[in-house]
């Protein structure tokens, strides 16, 4: 038997925290190994447990949930951060992004739905809750034709046709294995598709690279 998923719990209400733990030590193949009240609490426990994926609320005292993300990230890079906040506007989605956030919910979400989320971020795939999804999208087409008059296929010239279609069905938040029953190919092409990628965007991973293909403007291609 594998070993369990660590998980560690980051939020300022003590509620929500009992409330997640509890829900979440009911699942076989996770273990809760910590609680935090904040980025200041948490940043210890990530030291000393390197937890496989990291629960962090966005709002709390002191230190917020995006500071908090990016030193999760600099002590331990392997752990994994999902985002688990009542907040979807795009002043926090972007930013909780950019400083490596894995994944992005909403408190709404089922329960089934976070515990899969838990497991999907252990191997390195994001989930991104529909509002926040089609946030982004409204926000990136509003900014296609800027991106598209300042050249927005130039950032991509160097990846082929395939590549495109594999870098879009990522930046969707979709799992190597979705992309290869999209694309009708096997799930090792879509690993070497994608380390492709990575080398030529000289990008470290795959939430880099959709933020990358956010910012550039690809999702507003057709």
């Amino acid at each position: 038997m594998s070993e369990p998923i660590t998980v560690l719990i980051v939020d300022d209400h003590a509620v929500v925290r009992q409330g997640v733990r509890a829900f979440l030590e009911t699942q076989p193949d996770i273990r809760v190994v910590g609680e935090a009240a904040s980025g200041e609490e948490a940043l210890p426990l990530v030291i000393r447990e390197a937890p496989d994926v990291v629960l962090m609320d966005l709002v709390m005292p002191g230190m917020n949930g995006v500071e908090a993300t990016r030193e999760v990230k600099r002590l331990s890079p392997r752990t994994q951060v999902i985002v688990l906040t009542s907040y979807h506007e795009d002043e926090h989605i972007f930013p909780a992004i950019q400083a490596g956030a894995l994944s992005y919910l909403l408190k709404d979400v089922a329960p089934e739905t976070l515990a899969e989320a838990v497991r999907r971020a252990a191997h390195g795939e994001a989930v991104l809750h529909p509002r926040v999804a089609a946030r982004l999208i409204q926000e990136l087409h509003a900014a296609q034709g800027a991106s598209q008059t300042q050249g927005a296929g130039a950032p991509f010239a160097d990846l082929t046709e395939r590549e495109l279609e594999v870098l879009r069905l990522i930046a969707q938040g979709m799992s190597n294995a979705e992309i290869a029953e999209r694309l009708v190919i096997s799930e090792r092409t879509v690993k070497s598709h994608v380390s492709n990628i990575l080398s030529k965007l000289h990008l470290a991973d795959r939430t880099q690279a959709a933020v990358y293909a956010w910012k550039k403007g690809l999702m507003g291609e057709t």
